[in-house]
């Protein structure tokens, strides 16, 4: 289990520092830095997927893969989009707050009741999410913090639509699916965007893609050394490496209001997740959520 821990939190780790690259890239459109996230990870799973056979890619499911991946995509661009005008601790917290909405997912999608202990841990996220985005007419004038908190939306969707991928597909191929299909759908659409990047833009952008990859590469060894209930928990600790890096680099220094709110989302999180993860091993995108629920109601 030790492994699996400090594994999952190499992995969030590089996560905060590529959200630290994506917001120091501020000359560069969102959809540029989306492309090439996904377009640099793909080079980098396409051999090791190729070494193992054909064999890997053949699926049934590329429809729930491309819906994945177009779920997944939009998540990454809110955040993108967030982050150029709010702390790096803000959107990555909020982005992050995904645990709280898999329940209403998984309600509207499947139709499956939710436990009460659940309503508990979402009801603690949402009043830590109200002390971050602090509501009023200033969150309509700059609405960073809300379209962060969309991203959080599409990220539990993409999970959701993972998790059911994840029983009957592999981890690394779904991770070459998700990139391979991302890249195809944002190429044309960079093409309008595109201005070419500078020295440093490049090295951002490399490092984005690079530290992108690193970061699912390590979550999917961490579950092989773990259950998912026992390293799911310290997904928060990017919470913990965001705001040490946003103090380093960006000079963002949280208030008192937005710590109170920064530990309730992460408590209702971290609550949700327990409630939702059986005790058994899992795997790299098992998310547990499915146990959180019961029988589908019957119309």
């Amino acid at each position: 289990m030790e492994s699996g821990i400090a594994l999952i939190t190499a992995a969030f780790f590089c996560a905060s520092v590529m959200s630290a690259f994506s917001k120091e890239a501020t000359g560069v459109s969102p959809l540029l830095l989306l492309f090439l996230q996904y377009g640099i990870s793909f080079l980098v799973f396409v051999p090791p997927v190729l070494k193992q056979g054909p064999g890997l890619l053949k699926t049934s499911h590329i429809g729930l893969h491309a819906f994945r991946s177009v779920a997944g995509s939009i998540c990454q661009l809110l955040f993108f989009i967030a982050v150029k005008s709010i702390s790096l601790l803000d959107a990555v917290l909020l982005s992050n707050a995904a645990p709280l909405f898999i329940p209403i997912v998984v309600l509207i999608w499947f139709r499956k009741t939710v436990q009460p202990l659940v309503w508990v841990s979402l009801f603690i996220g949402l009043v830590g999410i109200c002390l971050i985005i602090k509501p009023g007419p200033e969150m309509f004038r700059n609405p960073a913090s809300l379209i962060a908190l969309a991203a959080a939306v599409f990220s539990a969707i993409a999970l959701v639509a993972t998790n059911k991928l994840s029983e009957t597909e592999p981890p690394t191929r779904i991770l070459f699916y998700n990139f391979g299909i991302s890249t195809v759908l944002l190429a044309p659409v960079c093409a309008f965007v595109w201005k070419p990047p500078t020295a440093y833009e490049w090295m951002l952008l490399v490092a984005v893609g690079l530290s992108y990859a690193l970061t699912q590469y390590l979550i999917i060894l961490a579950y092989r050394h773990a259950s998912a209930a026992q390293i799911s928990p310290f997904n928060y600790t990017v919470v913990i490496f965001s705001g040490i890096l946003g103090w380093m680099f960006f000079g963002n220094v949280p208030d008192f209001i937005s710590l109170l709110g920064t530990l309730l989302i992460c408590a209702g999180g971290i609550l949700s997740i327990r409630a939702g993860h059986p005790e058994g091993r899992g795997h790299a995108f098992g998310s547990g959520h499915w146990h959180l629920f019961g029988k589908p109601k019957t119309s």
